[in-house]
């Protein structure tokens, strides 16, 4: 599946191949970039090979090869193990999950800080993240001039500050601590991208030499009955 990206000056550049995607810089207002591709093969029986006994299950490159697959089954396989490479070739540790639903944070009533929530990536070091969806639900990206961090809304950032108990001078510190500060919620009218299915991302994280601002994004709402194939790191 190809998605349709936004025009020319927005947040998202689209690229045709691996290299592309690593070597093209984020700047400007661009901080997520899309290898666009319409794969061939049969993902769902890899997903319907693997028996998803706990909510997530990662699965290594031994137990993707030892699955018994039907030609086409065995063509979605071959894609996935080449982004594979591809991307540990680039310095990446990609994780194979197949996925159920994440868990829910329910901790605090007024914020969530689970994966189904916007938020952004934090790294010490430059890094970056990558991510493709084979089957399921895709994940959506937030434009940054639609979301506003979750800390600097007044009535949830006086919620925030019953539940610290320090002195003031270290609020923030507890924030970032807590990840409160990675989250964010969409402005009226907001609307979401969907990365699509196939779809190679690399979004911007928040590190201190990062050119951008830290893309926006989330899990989506699992379908009942049809799990997510994801790679991601």
């Amino acid at each position: 599946m190809i998605i349709n990206l936004p025009p020319t000056g927005h947040q998202i550049k689209g690229v045709t191949n691996f290299k592309d995607l690593v070597a093209t810089p984020f700047k400007g207002a661009v901080n997520a970039i899309c290898w666009t591709r319409t794969l061939t093969g049969d993902f769902e029986e890899i997903v319907n090979k693997v028996a998803l006994s706990e909510n997530i299950v990662v699965l290594d490159q031994e137990q993707l090869g030892a699955l018994q697959l039907s030609e086409q089954g065995q063509l979605a396989r071959d894609i996935i193990l080449q982004d594979w490479q591809l991307l540990t070739a680039h310095g990446a540790a990609p994780v194979l999950n197949l996925i159920r639903c994440y868990e829910r944070d329910d901790a605090y009533p007024f914020f969530s800080t689970d994966v189904y929530s916007f938020h952004v990536d934090r790294s010490d070091l430059p890094a970056d993240t990558f991510l493709c969806t084979y089957y399921g639900a895709a994940s959506e990206i937030l434009p940054n001039a639609q979301a506003r961090q979750k800390v600097l809304v007044p009535e949830i950032r006086e919620e925030l500050q019953k539940i610290y108990h320090g002195p003031a001078e270290g609020f923030e510190s507890f924030l970032s601590e807590h990840f409160f500060d990675l989250h964010y919620q969409a402005t009226a009218g907001a609307q979401p991208i969907s990365l699509g299915t196939g779809n190679l991302w690399r979004l911007a994280t928040d590190h201190s030499g990062s050119p951008v601002l830290p893309c926006v994004h989330r899990a989506p709402k699992e379908k009942p009955g049809q799990p997510r194939l994801l790679l991601i790191c």
